[in-house]
């Protein structure tokens, strides 16, 4: 399976998740520092405050992703560490910390992509309300004005949210994510709207101050619905599936993605949750509907819908389907279905933001990590994200989630990711079986 001649690869990761240095040269609290201190919400009790010490390590790890091969280089800036109070006084060291990662970036030709913001937000702006506050809008654009001002001679690529669905729904309404609360659905929808009004001013100053010309996106959540079937009936069951509101829940594509790429709230959605919605002022949904460069979407497992009698969508549970070690079950259709489905609603050029698979990976006897499960895993995903481009899908890139093992959130460290093995004890890295399999993909620019 050939790809594109200009084709990126490339592999992700998050600053809290790797970094560590929790309270070194001047960092701020973020959510997730407070969130690792509440009694049984992070397993283990485990938490970012070394997590796999990047912080100091990071020329280390660069070199790692040169060995690879790694064309591009998804990582995100911590909030708190370049704005200890969330606004204000700049942390130079932690600005300086994130030139100097792009330096070492580039000297390896590996390009940066960089998002600014992938969960850690500033436990100071959290205690001034968070994203409840329609100050945050203002809030996020200053610390991108900062950002885009330090790094834009040297970055084009932008990102400006990680997975809304997860830091609004899964933070603050389901509670299991920092800040780990269980917001009235009136509240999680306003802190929704502000989230997003961020994203579009963030975009605006992006385009205002980048020194280099920019390309920009966001990288939501991919919650994919797969047909059953490949009749005309299952396929558009799944299509309107996959776009459709569910009762009290913000985990939607359209939620998000439609304000950002269309320029409004979807109408189904509106409608469910009419008693609840925030005040929306005027000139809102269009300073959220701002152009974009591409769409990317983390997409790790999907759903299977069937036309029911009516042509409804119904859901199809495969209950003999593999799982993950996170429980996710392998579904590669996914990267089929999903990009096909995006791309024909949204019009925009796909890039996978995140793919993988969580494994209980371990140094074995003779020294390496043999993840053969990965191995197959990426094979089957990445056939048919390549089938749906040769289906006429516009697609430019693919990061694999992720660089290496780290803290995953409330899973703690149990569950690991990376195409590099992390000791945590020792901090030792070995690149795993998949590590060497993913450098021969990146070569042939095939699977």
């Amino acid at each position: 399976m050939n790809f594109p001649e200009s084709f990126v690869w490339g592999a992700a990761a998050a600053s809290y998740q790797i970094e560590g240095a929790a309270y070194d040269d001047g960092r701020g609290l973020s959510v997730w520092d407070m969130m690792c201190r509440q009694p049984g919400k992070v397993n283990f009790g485990d938490t970012g405050d070394v997590a796999c010490d990047h912080y100091h390590r990071y020329q280390e790890d660069v070199d790692l992703m040169a060995e690879i091969g790694l064309q591009a280089y998804r990582l995100s800036v911590s909030w708190p560490r370049v704005l200890p109070e969330g606004i204000g006084t700049v942390n130079e060291k932690g600005l300086d910390f994130y030139s100097r990662l792009i330096d070492a970036l580039l000297e390896k030709n590996i390009t940066p992509w960089v998002t600014l913001f992938h969960w850690d937000f500033p436990y100071s702006l959290y205690c001034k309300g968070g994203w409840l506050n329609r100050d945050s809008t203002e809030w996020f654009a200053e610390y991108t004005a900062l950002i885009v001002d330090k790094l834009s001679d040297r970055v084009s690529h932008w990102f400006t949210h990680n997975e809304p669905q997860c830091f609004i729904g899964v933070g603050h309404h389901e509670g299991r994510h920092a800040p780990g609360v269980q917001m009235g659905f009136g509240e999680v929808l306003l802190a929704a709207h502000n989230s997003l009004l961020a994203h579009g001013k963030s975009v605006q100053v992006i385009r205002a101050r980048a020194k280099k010309a920019p390309l920009i996106g966001g990288a939501p959540v991919g919650t994919i619905s797969i047909p059953l079937t490949n009749s005309p009936e299952d396929i558009e069951a799944a299509r309107k599936d996959m776009f459709a509101v569910p009762l009290k829940d913000v985990m939607s594509n359209a939620w998000f993605s439609d304000p950002m790429i269309l320029g409004a709230y979807p109408e189904d959605g509106v409608t469910l949750f009419e008693a609840e919605m925030p005040k929306i002022h005027e000139g809102d949904m269009k300073t959220i509907h701002q152009p974009l460069d591409f769409y990317g979407t983390n997409i790790y497992w999907g759903r299977f819908v069937r036309a029911s009698a009516d042509g409804s969508p119904e859901t199809v549970f495969k209950k003999e389907l593999p799982v993950t070690a996170i429980g996710w079950q392998i579904t590669p259709e996914a990267l089929y279905w999903g990009p096909r489905f995006f791309y024909e609603r949204y019009k925009l050029p796909i890039v996978i933001t995140e793919n993988g698979m969580a494994n209980l990976d371990s140094v074995q006897n003779d020294g390496q990590v043999h993840d053969s499960l990965r191995i197959d895993f990426l094979r089957q995903y990445l056939t048919e994200f390549g089938r749906a481009i040769q289906d006429g899908i516009e697609a430019t890139g693919y990061f694999q989630w992720s660089i290496m093992d780290n803290f995953e959130w409330a899973e703690g460290y149990l569950k690991r990711f990376g195409l590099v093995h992390v000791d945590y004890e020792t901090q030792k890295r070995t690149l795993k079986d998949s590590a060497h399999w993913y450098r021969n993909v990146i070569s042939n620019n095939a699977v």
